[in-house]
């Protein structure tokens, strides 16, 4: 039997429900129309969670009432009936239980926006480098599976064809909530193609994913800026390198610094530094807000600690390990050509599970 607090919560939802149901049906309502948007949504969203209560309070209802026939009941076979019953019964009583505690768990409201991904070469040399762009590849490649716009904002290129540095704009449907736990270090195994002996070689990959962030979300003062132009270097052509069209930018009060210098022109690569630095500035402060509620909390963002290791890609045994989930593909290549949704299932399921754990015990 689901707790009382969580029933007042689910009819509380429902009372709102059937209110603003009553409200749309209302002719005045239907005259202004900006209102009758908003009450719309507000509808929709509570729609899933009342339905599925609806279900619930029906079965229990049922099981009540089997219950009731069963303690009545003295033929045998409609008494084994009757247990069948109650056990199918409690069975879909409880996934309804389930689904409802999952619904009613907090949204993050980052959610629905769209992501900076961030790809950095860590050790490994040009190994890292090399995998570096193997990761910006995986990432561009599942965002093209998926229907979503991948823009490639900043890259600083290595001497042997990788990456050093890169920074990848995602837009699309809800992209953070699916891309949210990639935040980490990236560790690969393989024997480099320099190696003469055939050693197996660790390098190791970081990449960060910040909600982009929009003019309204962070505020930054122009007198906080230092913007340095410099002529560009790298692939590009002959324009790229004889102008100033590179652009750095420097947030004075935090010293985060930002700097693109893909397009010739300086007012467009102004405009990407710009939206780099605010996403990284709304992430901070996201963090900061965080870690300032309480100690207990930490282990709620602890995916998003750029030190932690979260998944080893493994080119002998064609393996893929998350080492959060524990789980293991031999499907290396495929993987790295986008195919990302059953490691990212796995992990949205392993952290609903964890903050479900969390309300339960709250």
């Amino acid at each position: 039997m689901m707790p009382q607090d969580f029933l007042d919560k689910l009819q509380a939802l429902e009372s709102s429900f059937e209110d603003l149901s009553a409200q749309l049906g209302d002719p005045a309502t239907v005259q202004d129309l900006n209102r009758y948007r908003k009450l719309a949504q507000a509808r929709a969203d509570l729609e899933t969670v009342v339905e599925r209560f609806r279900s619930y309070r029906k079965l229990e209802h049922d099981l009540e009432e089997t219950r009731r026939l069963l303690r009545q009941e003295k033929d045998p076979e409609l008494v084994k009936l009757a247990r069948d019953e109650v056990e199918s019964l409690q069975e879909q009583s409880e996934e309804l239980e389930g689904e409802l505690r999952r619904l009613l768990l907090p949204k993050d409201p980052n959610d629905e926006r769209d992501v900076i991904l961030e790809v950095r070469a860590g050790t490994g040399g040009d190994e890292a480098s090399l995998f570096a762009q193997e990761v910006l590849r995986m990432y561009a490649r599942y965002a093209e599976r998926k229907g979503w716009k991948a823009e490639l904002l900043a890259a600083n290129y290595s001497g042997v064809g990788g990456i050093k540095e890169a920074i990848l704009s995602i837009s699309g449907d809800c992209v953070y909530s699916r891309l949210r736990y990639e935040s980490g270090v990236h560790r690969v195994q393989r024997v480099p193609q320099t190696e003469a002996q055939g050693r197996i070689h660790t390098s190791a990959v970081t990449v960060a994913v910040l909600p982009e962030a929009g003019d309204v979300d962070i505020e930054i003062d122009p007198a906080d800026l230092r913007i340095d132009t410099f002529c560009s270097s790298g692939p590009g052509g002959q324009s790229v390198n004889t102008t100033y069209s590179a652009v750095r930018i420097t947030h004075l009060p935090t010293g985060e610094v930002v700097t693109c210098q893909d397009e010739k022109s300086q007012i467009k690569n102004k405009a990407k530094a710009l939206r780099v630095l605010r996403s990284r500035l709304y992430e901070r402060a996201i963090r900061e807000q965080q870690e300032a509620i309480a100690e207990t909390r930490r282990s709620m963002v602890k995916s998003g600690d750029r030190s932690e290791k979260i998944r080893t890609y493994n080119f002998p045994q064609n393996r893929v390990t998350d080492h959060r989930v524990n789980l293991t593909l031999y499907r290396l290549e495929a993987v790295l050509d986008g195919d990302l949704d059953e490691l990212l299932d796995a992990l949205a399921a392993h952290y609903q599970a964890e903050a479900l754990q969390a309300q339960m015990a709250s």
